[in-house]
């Protein structure tokens, strides 16, 4: 069941990281000197070493470790393995075809969301995972200027209710009828679920310090 969870919430994530995931130096997790990079620039919270890596956490890992998807966020949130096999599990039906949305509408929600977070490591994930999913460079920098940047009635709609997500943590009554007029309710739960999960991980990474991974770029917007 592992194999299977992790197989859905990172299917679409093997560009991420071009170096393998191998053990990590102290390095590996420091911004290049005098270069203020994340809201953070050294975890509070270590990612796991190779060799610190118990029986269990290797377990609920070894998906990620056959995959060469072992990135940090997944070495930092192993120190509480039974709350990462339940993110692993939840995440799984987000990133899944059992979400409703298409995976194009579903990175427009993560991407505006992580923007509005300040989440640096989320925006540069989803950046590649959001140009694997339809979506191009341009559209991308269109997603942080918001709603009025010229997407269709529907992606507007999204993007409105993330911003509303994110602020006030309800969608107004304006923003519920623009969605229903474009979406199933399926589709809307979905979008709501999309866009909890992912302000939910935004504020692990930011608050715990998990640096970039290899091959990741910060979004200048994104930088302190």
């Amino acid at each position: 069941m592992a194999a299977v969870v992790v197989s859905a919430l990172f299917a679409a994530t093997s560009a991420v990281a071009e170096a393998p995931a191998g053990a990590m130096t102290a390095s590996d997790h420091k911004p290049p000197k005098n270069e203020s990079l994340m809201r953070l620039n050294a975890p509070r919270i270590a990612p796991l070493q190779d060799a610190e890596l118990t029986d269990e956490q290797l377990a609920i890992l070894s998906p990620l470790i056959a995959s060469d998807q072992l990135y940090n966020i997944f070495r930092t949130f192993a120190r509480t393995p039974k709350a990462l096999q339940t993110f692993l599990a939840w995440g799984g039906y987000i990133m899944s075809a059992d979400n409703s949305l298409t995976p194009r509408q579903r990175e427009i929600v993560i991407l505006r969301v992580g923007y509005l977070c300040r989440s640096g490591y989320e925006f540069a994930q989803h950046v590649l995972i959001g140009l694997q999913s339809g979506l191009t460079e341009a559209e991308i920098g269109k997603i942080k200027q918001g709603a009025e940047a010229g997407w269709t009635p529907e992606e507007a709609a999204l993007i409105r209710m993330a911003d509303e997500l994110v602020a006030d943590h309800f969608v107004s009554d304006p923003t519920w009828a623009q969605l229903r007029a474009h979406f199933s309710e399926k589709n809307v739960m979905d979008a709501v679920y999309t866009a909890g999960q992912y302000t939910q991980v935004s504020m692990f990474l930011n608050t715990f310090g998990v640096q970039l991974d290899r091959g990741l770029t910060l979004d200048p917007d994104l930088r302190r």
